[in-house]
């Protein structure tokens, strides 16, 4: 069985030294050759990050070990993860977490612990979908406009604050809009709406 890890940090002044440090004190030697390193954010998923797609499609095969620091490294979010582990346990491939209690993914413990976790996602994203409705019904009951403003508006406040002489970073700063909306807006007529 040949072992793989992957080490993930989001910016170019982090490393993934203390990762590889870690994954070597936990008893797993791999060799510098099979130890994936990537700087991309943790928002991306999984078979979206350049490396780790190349190590999944083109490195690994049936039989090996995939260990990982923390559950993070294997996507974006609680779905991301459990895709990306059904994928590699599909092609055969035995997945390692050394921050869980239960670290290979793989077994039927593993497996277990993974549902329990997408059973807590999907409850808090439900809960999240309620709070939100609950809100946007609590605003229009208070008369709150919703949506964006309409586009003659912003064009009426843009041409308000050109014909008062303002410059566009002026404009920008004053209405509180980016200058690239301001400069949509700068030289339209207000009859071109």
């Amino acid at each position: 069985m040949r072992t793989f890890s992957y080490c993930r940090v989001s910016t170019t002044e982090q490393t993934t030294e203390n990762q590889i440090l870690a994954i070597q004190q936990k008893g797993y030697q791999v060799n510098e050759a099979r130890t994936i390193s990537e700087t991309v954010s943790g928002s991306v998923e999984a078979m979206k990050r350049e490396k780790f797609k190349m190590l999944i499609d083109h490195q690994m095969e049936s039989g090996d070990m995939l260990v990982v620091l923390k559950l993070d490294r294997l996507g974006r979010d609680n779905i991301d993860v459990q895709n990306t582990i059904n994928l590699l346990t599909d092609k055969g491939i035995k997945v390692v977490c050394l921050d869980l209690p239960v670290s290979d993914l793989s077994s039927a413990e593993g497996k277990l612990m993974l549902q329990m976790f997408s059973a807590f996602a999907e409850f808090e994203r439900n809960r999240i979908r309620e709070r939100t409705k609950e809100g946007l019904e609590r605003a229009k009951a208070q008369g709150k406009k919703l949506g964006r403003p309409k586009a003659h508006a912003t064009t009426d406040s843009v041409q308000s604050k050109r014909a008062e002489g303002l410059s566009q970073s002026k404009t920008a700063e004053a209405l509180n809009l980016g200058i690239a909306t301001v400069k949509r807006h700068w030289n339209k007529s207000l009859t071109n709406q």
